[in-house]
Formats: C-alpha cells, sequence, structure tokens
C-alpha cells in the first residue's frame, strides 16, 4: 500500500502544480478555438484553471492529425514488442510523477485522496502495463481450409478511435481505453469530460515523452455540443468508446447511424443489486462489503451496489452492523487522508442527488455544499429510490421473503451491470449468479473482476463489448480473412 503523505504535504504538492490548460494536439499544446472553460474544485469552490477549450474546427484537425500518424505507420505499423516498449515506459514515467497525477485528480474531481493515492492511479499503470504486456503474446488464427488453401484470421487496428471520458473516475477511465486501443496501433483522440480534464491532458503530456508518436494521443477538453458530437458524427472517426450515461450513449449510436456506421461501444448506467440471502454467513463481513459497495467513490460509481435486497429473516441483524459500519467513513476534505468520502463532482450533480434525501432516512439524509452524508432508506421496490440511478451515497433496503422474490427484484430494472450475491450455499449462489442479468455477479463479496476480466453490462448498461480483459483489446481491432489458394494453376490458366 502506498505511504500515505500528511494534509499539509499534499497542499503543498498541489501549490507546486503546473496545470495544463489547452487542448493537446499533434505532438503538443494548442490553444482551441472553442471558450475558455473553468475548472472548478468541487470541494471548495475554487477555480483551479481555465482551460482554452476545442471545438468543432479542432476536432477536424486532430482527425485529419491522428489519420496522417495512423497512415504513416509509426504506431500503427510499429512492431508489437517496440509499442510494448513504449506503453512500459509510459507507466514508469506516471509512477515517477504519480503523487501529482493522485493530487490532480483530487482537486479537480473531489475525490478522496485516499483512493487516488491507494487505487486510482495505480491501477491506471497497472491497466496500461497489463495491455502492453499482452501485445506481443495474442496470436492470430488459421482456419481449417484443406491441402488447397491457407486461411489466416488476423487482427488489425480499427483506425482512429475516440475514447469520450465520464468525470468520476477520469485517469483510471482513460486507461482502461487507450491502454488496449494503442496497444492494438490505433490513434486515439480522447475527449475527456468537461469537469475532469486535467489528468487526461498531463497524461498525454507524459505520454509524448515515453515516445508515443504525434498525433497518435490527443486530447481535446470542451462539452459535448462541442467535441463530443463533432466527434461522434466525424466520417474519419472509425471508432468511438464511450463511458458514462446511459442517455449520452444513446446518442452515440444516433451519431454512428447518421454519419459513417463507425464502430461504438457503450459502457452505461446501472442500478445494482446486492442480494443477501437468508443463509449469509458473518454479517460483519456482509455489511463491510455493503458500505463499500454503496458508497465507495461517494456512489458516484456505474457499478456501485445502491439496491440491498436483503431476506427478511437477516435483514434487522444485517442494518445494525451496516449503520455501526457507516460511522467509520468520515466525509470530508479531500486532500485529507483520514476522509474515505470527498464532496460530488459539482453543484448541479449534488443538487440532483439531494432531490432524492426525501423521507425518514435510517441514517445520513443531508447535505451540506457539495458533500452529501453516507444515506441509507429502506424503501419499497417501486419507490425512485430502488429504480433511479442516483449515481451518489444512497443505499436503498428492499426486504424480500424469499430467494425468488430476490432474484426477481434483482432483474427488475432497465440496467444488468453489476450484482453481489451473499449466501453459504453454493448451489444458490451459481443459480443467483446465473439468474441475475448482469455483465458481473460477484458471490460473497464486492467487486468489478480485476483487468484480466471483461467488465460490462446487459441492457441499457452496455453496447458493442466490454472494457478489460482480452476482450477489450479485440474490440479495438478489426478481424479480417486472408484466404490463399493452394492449388496448382492449370495450362492455360496464365491471363495476358
Amino acid at each position: 500500500m502506498t505511504d500515505l503523505l500528511t494534509r499539509e504535504e499534499y497542499g503543498a504538492i498541489a501549490d507546486e502544480i503546473d496545470f495544463p490548460a489547452t487542448p493537446f494536439v499533434d505532438g503538443k499544446f494548442r490553444k482551441g478555438s472553442g471558450p475558455m472553460m473553468e475548472t472548478i474544485n468541487p470541494a471548495t469552490g475554487d477555480v483551479i484553471t481555465k482551460i482554452s477549450t476545442a471545438n468543432a474546427d479542432d476536432v477536424d484537425f486532430a482527425v485529419q492529425k491522428a489519420r496522417e500518424a495512423f497512415d504513416r505507420g509509426e504506431w500503427s505499423r510499429l512492431h508489437p514488442s517496440e509499442r510494448k516498449d513504449v506503453l512500459i515506459r509510459l507507466c514508469k514515467l506516471i509512477t515517477r510523477r504519480r503523487r501529482e497525477f493522485a493530487v490532480m485528480e483530487s482537486l479537480d474531481s473531489g475525490k478522496p485522496i485516499l483512493d487516488c493515492e491507494t487505487i486510482d492511479v495505480p491501477e491506471t499503470i497497472h491497466t496500461i502495463k497489463w495491455h502492453a504486456e499482452l501485445i506481443d503474446k495474442i496470436y492470430d488464427q488459421t482456419a481449417p481450409a484443406g491441402d488447397d488453401a491457407i486461411s489466416m484470421i488476423v487482427r488489425e487496428p480499427v483506425g482512429v478511435v475516440a475514447a469520450v471520458l465520464p468525470w468520476n473516475f477520469p485517469m483510471l477511465m482513460m486507461a482502461w481505453k487507450i491502454g488496449p486501443a494503442l496497444a492494438a496501433g490505433n490513434s486515439v483522440i480522447v475527449k475527456p469530460a468537461e469537469q475532469t480534464s486535467l489528468t487526461a491532458l498531463r497524461l498525454a503530456e507524459v505520454a509524448q515523452m515515453a515516445g508515443i508518436p504525434r498525433g497518435v494521443l490527443q486530447v481535446l477538453p470542451g462539452d459535448g455540443p462541442g467535441v463530443g458530437e463533432p466527434l461522434g458524427m466525424h466520417a474519419d472517426v472509425d471508432m468511438v468508446s464511450f463511458t458514462g450515461s446511459t442517455e449520452t450513449g444513446k446518442r452515440f449510436l444516433r451519431y454512428s447511424a447518421d454519419s459513417n456506421m463507425k464502430k461504438v461501444t457503450l459502457e452505461c448506467g446501472g442500478k445494482n443489486p446486492c442480494v443477501v440471502l437468508d443463509d449469509a454467513e458473518n454479517l460483519d463481513n456482509v455489511a463491510e462489503h455493503v458500505v463499500n459497495a454503496a458508497f465507495w467513490n461517494m456512489g458516484e460509481n456505474c457499478s456501485a451496489a445502491s439496491r440491498l435486497i436483503v431476506h427478511k429473516s437477516v435483514k434487522d441483524a444485517l442494518m445494525e452492523r451496516i449503520v455501526a459500519r457507516i460511522r467509520d467513513w468520515k466525509t470530508g476534505d479531500p486532500l485529507d487522508p483520514q476522509n474515505h468520502l470527498g464532496s460530488l463532482i459539482d453543484s448541479e450533480h449534488c443538487a440532483k442527488v439531494s432531490s432524492y434525501l426525501k423521507g425518514k432516512a435510517v441514517v445520513g439524509g443531508k447535505a451540506d455544499g457539495n458533500f452529501v452524508a453516507p444515506t441509507v432508506y429502506e424503501v419499497s421496490k417501486d419507490d425512485a429510490k430502488a429504480r433511479e440511478e442516483i449515481f451518489g451515497p444512497v443505499l436503498s433496503v428492499i426486504e424480500v421473503a424469499s430467494e425468488e422474490e430476490a432474484i426477481a427484484v434483482a432483474n427488475d430494472t432497465d440496467y444488468g451491470l453489476a450484482a453481489s450475491v451473499f449466501t453459504s450455499n453454493v448451489r444458490r449462489a451459481i443459480r443467483a449468479a446465473r439468474d441475475i442479468r448482469a455483465g458481473t455477479v460477484t458471490v460473497n463479496c464486492y467487486g468489478e473482476g480485476d483487468i484480466s476480466t471483461p467488465f460490462g453490462g446487459y441492457k441499457q448498461s452496455g453496447f458493442g463489448g466490454r472494457d478489460n480483459s482480452i476482450h477489450a483489446h479485440d474490440q479495438f481491432t478489426e478481424m479480417k480473412t486472408i484466404w490463399i489458394d493452394l492449388t496448382d494453376p492449370k495450362e492455360g490458366d496464365n491471363i495476358g
């Protein structure tokens, strides 16, 4: 585990950071053609810096440079082992500057420095390194074509990829996309969320230092109409990889249909169930997982287990332990490593989350500025709190009377990203994991798997592919069949 600094030491690092403030295009920072945009520290309301944003003209220029870089082949045709070496160098440079990245991420997003230091930055490095190490270990295939032919099935990079990021895990979600996309040989244009552009810009700069050729990794800060839609509609963008809300994800499907039918992969929302059956063991352990699942990253997490579906025979005992566990989750200054929870991303989102703080809460139910205390409500399965993605630290508890009812309630949602099941019976665990319609189901724990397991969802939680694992690498490639005829040409077959 990373040795944490004091609040004063993190503050000193923050005071020394020279924040990037313009798009990173064709190997250098360039003033954008869009309006200036304030980057706000959501915990304090202070302006961190003002960023020169991009617009449609900048998108055209960046796409042109990305295509030129792809066609030059400096990266797309580079030997896989050489691409690996460059990405490993990038990981080493991020490691050297890991505290700068952690502090920037915390200031920009309101995330607790505890998470930035111990989760976000280390996982960013691990993700890029994992895909780098995979590059020269993936084999293509041959098909059984008989003695008269050889058929080769090969993967080639898609081309120009637009990666559209969310604000809840800015740096890590960038790594989830650029890791496999760059490993496959693509040129990548990143559009960070307008609330959290800083680490994306710095990461592009560091990638240039590591040896990524100009035009291969570019970052265009700005809003959806100015940057997101032009990328989605651009005829020379071959693929969009998006993480964010379901509503916005659907727009990219429309953009694809209305332009060049570019490939689109979406990782969207969730209203994830945590099912606790009547034979669950060690309720103290269950409570620890439930609290972490609901409140980690202030609940601003697409895989947050925001619905606790619990059997009536163990509900009261579990609730007592959950309330006790929540007391250990301190909310406050994100740069103080003693705090588990920081602020929500901005005042607009805080107002949305606060609109659900109605009725008698078991615990919490209050907001102070952009800070919302961990909150628990007991509700019916049809309550808005149990059906809508709040994306904040609000846990809805639903009592059920049987395993069958629990599974039915778990599946009664438009989403299907993640789920958890707690039971001491392995047969019940496997049945439940199979019956719940979600991309990831964990048993007797909360989690998302790891870098080696695919992550994505059913229904309105996802479309077109999966993040993480070798499957993420595959989605950034095109599959091609090469058929070679081995028969001897007969006399007279030559033409000309």
